[in-house]
């Protein structure tokens, strides 16, 4: 199989876990958001690590955790990561699995309004006009139902930030990750011995439930792994398209398996940004496609 198609498939596959762990999510309900983050935190710690220790590389993310301007910015993106995470859970467990998936359809215009913002990026009047779009995309949703979607701008604010700090960073994805739930864990543990000195951690009581808290560790790991590896092997404006697969799950999820109410004003909200993503979408393969033209004239003219 050719690694163009290797990576088409691993970043579906990625894709999908994340489209679809809303029912995962779901069947730990009885788990309280914050216990069940921490469980996530915990977990993932304990997979990341193995992986690494397998692949020799622990020493490397001792190196980074060494160096405090890198400490510094994980430290951050373990914040924005951890709300964006609890904010997820919370949403599935209180039925709000449509605004979960608006906010990863709105992540990708905000990461590129970061990028103006934050990075002093220029962006052309089609890009601007997908920026428009999604905005008013929201206006119309907050005018129609009374109140700003706050879920889905925190989720897509949250892992814009997330994005932005993290270009900062050239340890790799796993490597990264890893550092965060490290400076994470301490919080989770104090948590979770708190709940269970008190009788109120869930985990350990039955077998199904203790399975799925572990199982979150393999779900956090699992899907990352595929994306770092579609990532190598595929340009990154496929990498861009496959992602709304995530969201696209979700929507299903939430409108066709759980049954969330979908208004006249969600479907507006949703076309508008829909169609923002569509004109971003053409304005990235179009500005892909002239590099690699670019980048090939370039190759043919240089003197041998």
């Amino acid at each position: 199989m050719s690694d163009s198609k290797t990576g088409i498939l691993a970043m579906i596959g990625a894709c999908m876990i994340w489209g679809l762990s809303p029912l995962y999510y779901k069947l730990l309900t009885n788990v309280p958001p914050l216990e069940l983050l921490a469980h996530r935190t915990l977990w993932s710690l304990v997979t990341f690590a193995a992986l690494l220790a397998f692949q020799g590389r622990l020493g490397v993310l001792r190196e980074t955790l060494r160096s405090p301007r890198a400490a510094a910015i994980l430290g951050f993106a373990a914040l924005m990561i951890s709300v964006n995470w609890f904010l997820f859970i919370f949403s599935v467990q209180i039925g709000r699995v449509t605004e979960t998936s608006l906010g990863y359809y709105m992540f990708p215009l905000v990461a590129v309004l970061l990028g103006v913002v934050v990075m002093k990026e220029r962006l052309g009047r089609w890009q601007w006009l997908a920026v428009a779009l999604a905005a008013l995309g929201v206006a119309q949703l907050t005018w129609g139902l009374g109140a700003a979607p706050w879920i889905s701008l925190t989720l897509a604010l949250t892992f814009g930030l997330y994005g932005i700090v993290k270009k900062r960073l050239s340890t790799g994805p796993v490597v990264s990750v890893t550092a965060e739930v490290t400076l994470l864990s301490p919080i989770g543990i104090i948590w979770l011995g708190w709940l269970h000195s008190h009788g109120q951690g869930v985990f350990g009581h039955d077998l199904r439930t203790s399975a799925l808290l572990a199982f979150s560790g393999l779900l956090t790991a699992l899907p990352l792994i595929l994306f770092s590896k579609a990532a190598q092997k595929i340009s990154l404006s496929t990498v861009g398209l496959l992602q709304y697969l995530n969201p696209t799950l979700q929507f299903f999820c939430a409108v066709v398996i759980f049954g969330e109410s979908f208004t006249g004003y969600h479907a507006v909200a949703f076309a508008l940004i829909w169609l923002a993503l569509a004109i971003y979408s053409w304005v990235s393969i179009s500005q892909d496609r002239a590099r690699r033209k670019s980048a090939a004239t370039s190759l043919a003219e240089a003197p041998l």
